[in-house]
């Protein structure tokens, strides 16, 4: 039985038994699997008298939410190829990758949202409201027959640099990952039976968060949406969930929010002498206070912070960009591990993720069961397995690019240790290659960077081609503190990686304003082409 067939069945079996929660002003609304699966039914009623066949592509628009969910399944049962879109993306990147796919229809949550598009969509398919899905009567019949190298789902990649593409992911993808998703997630909490409580935030038009979403319902486990991500903190206390899936953005906001709160009571100082002293044991330079110092905090404030979050936390799961360590440790201090995973979008989300007592600072763990990596001379991550992507849409040449004698070139550099656990090292094209000639990877330093200042929010390194390296950082730190900040960074990194010069700005980088990408990572190449001037002028002035 493929995945998705297990996972109708499931929703048949259940009937009244709740597998997904919507949470709406902090009150939880349930969703049976009996009414998810009806939904499931009107919307692929809507999707036949459409016309929308086998192969057809389905473009879906909007928010998180049990009916984004249904239609998902639906667009699949019917055997056509589901192409999920961030719903705050830009849009005219949004009209991009419309044109790319061209659906045969356009599925969006709201009038305005709709009206967008068609301004800047030239050739628009039809569009229709997601309301409109579910007015159609239920039928049911058995899903379409999907061969296992059938597309079920294309999603456009994050697009750093150059044009985001369409990564077109099959069955076979999916029937062979979400097993062993649901093998780690049973690991790491120990438990093998779909009783956990989990919530979720993040977007389903990002590989991982469909995974988790799809490995969930295969598992039968009840699964609760977010939806208001501005009062985040407050849904995951009253969820009380076991563990979710984030981003490092989401975790550094969530230790800035309660560091600035013990500020305001003047305790600040008492957690950070805790993780002071934490970080010393974790690193084997305990001094005899230490041990006694760390416990008194783990019973008395972290305690108390963690059941502030959530007290039914047990972990969290971390991906999409690297995890600064002394960030992973703060949490794991307080009693929550964070598992950091490693996937790309071309590898069904996954590659890599932490397993049970083996959490290593500032690593992704090991591979999941059947993919192979290894690295190539140039430090290159490759891999193979059955959660490689069938190809880029329409894109045969970008395909032959990275898919070559069965291994996908990932474009990340990696290294790997002795207990077999990888660690990130950055992108190849983000290597910065000063006058010197030595390669540098932008984002560790970056990291150091924000880490060494609590008023840098972001910050992006220059320099190739360079005599010196340049920083251009966003935040509230006055020119003093970004000197402090540097002077920090610079003793701890060779002569070559020293940052010489900074820009300070104001204005953050962001989806808005084009400078990040839809899964917050740096759009590079814009935000250069942006302070291309300040770049000159701070080199001139040398």
């Amino acid at each position: 039985m493929t995945i998705l067939n297990q996972i109708y069945n499931n929703l048949q079996q259940l009937q009244d038994q709740p597998i997904l929660h919507e949470i709406h002003n902090q009150q939880q609304i349930d969703i049976s699997a009996k009414a998810l699966d009806q939904q499931i039914c009107r919307a692929r009623t809507f999707l036949t008298t459409q016309g929308i066949c086998p192969g057809d592509r389905v473009a879906l628009l909007a928010p998180n939410s049990a009916n984004w969910v249904a239609i998902d399944l639906a667009i699949i049962a019917v055997g056509a190829i589901a192409v999920p879109l961030y719903h705050r993306q830009r849009p005219e990147i949004l009209a991009n990758m419309l044109a790319d796919c061209q659906p045969s229809l356009l599925i969006v949550t709201d009038d305005e949202l709709a009206e967008t598009i068609a301004s800047v969509w030239a050739t628009p398919c039809p569009i229709v409201l997601m309301k409109t899905v579910f007015e159609a009567e239920p039928t049911q019949s058995a899903p379409y027959p999907i061969a296992p190298t059938d597309t079920v789902t294309i999603i456009y990649t994050s697009g750093t640099s150059g044009d985001p593409k369409g990564v077109m992911l099959t069955r076979a993808n999916y029937d062979a990952v979400i097993p062993r998703m649901s093998q780690r997630f049973a690991q790491i909490t120990k438990r093998s039976t779909a009783n956990d409580r989990v919530f979720h935030f993040l977007p389903f038009c990002f590989a991982p968060a469909r995974l988790v979403l799809w490995t969930q319902l295969y598992r039968a486990n009840a699964i609760t949406l977010s939806t208001c991500l501005q009062d985040l903190a407050n849904e995951i206390k009253t969820v009380n969930p076991n563990y979710f899936l984030t981003v490092p953005m989401v975790l550094e906001r969530f230790r800035s929010g309660i560091e600035q709160h013990l500020q305001r009571k003047r305790m600040l100082w008492l957690l950070k002498m805790a993780h002071q002293a934490y970080q010393r044991c974790q690193n084997g330079r305990t001094v005899w206070f230490d041990q006694l110092i760390v416990k008194a905090a783990q019973q008395g404030l972290c305690s108390r912070l963690k059941n502030n979050i959530a007290s039914n936390l047990q972990l969290i799961i971390c991906g999409s960009a690297p995890l600064s360590p002394e960030t992973q440790s703060w949490f794991e201090m307080l009693g929550i591990p964070i598992y950091q995973g490693y996937g790309l979008t071309e590898t069904t989300g996954i590659v890599t993720l932490e397993t049970l007592d083996r959490i290593e600072l500032g690593h992704v763990g090991s591979p999941i069961e059947g993919c192979e990596l290894k690295l190539t001379p140039q430090g290159e991550l490759i891999c193979r397995g059955p959660n490689l992507f069938k190809g880029y849409w329409h894109r045969p040449e970008a395909t032959a690019q990275v898919l070559r004698d069965g291994w996908f070139y990932t474009g990340d550099r990696a290294v790997i240790n002795q207990q077999g656990s990888w660690r990130m090292m950055g992108r190849l094209k983000h290597i910065l290659v000063p006058t010197s000639g030595h390669n540098i990877s932008p984002e560790p330093l970056e990291q150091q960077l924000i880490e060494a200042c609590d008023g840098i929010d972001q910050a992006l390194l220059v320099g190739h081609g360079r005599p010196f390296l340049s920083a251009i950082v966003v935040g509230s730190a006055d020119e003093s503190a970004l000197t402090a900040a540097l002077q920090i960074v610079n003793k701890r990194v060779p002569h070559y990686q020293k940052i010489r010069k900074f820009y300070r700005t104001a204005e953050p980088f962001s989806l808005a304003n084009g400078l990040l990408t839809a899964n917050g990572k740096l759009r590079r190449t814009e935000i250069e082409s942006r302070f291309h001037q300040v770049v000159e002028q701070l080199y001139q002035s040398a």
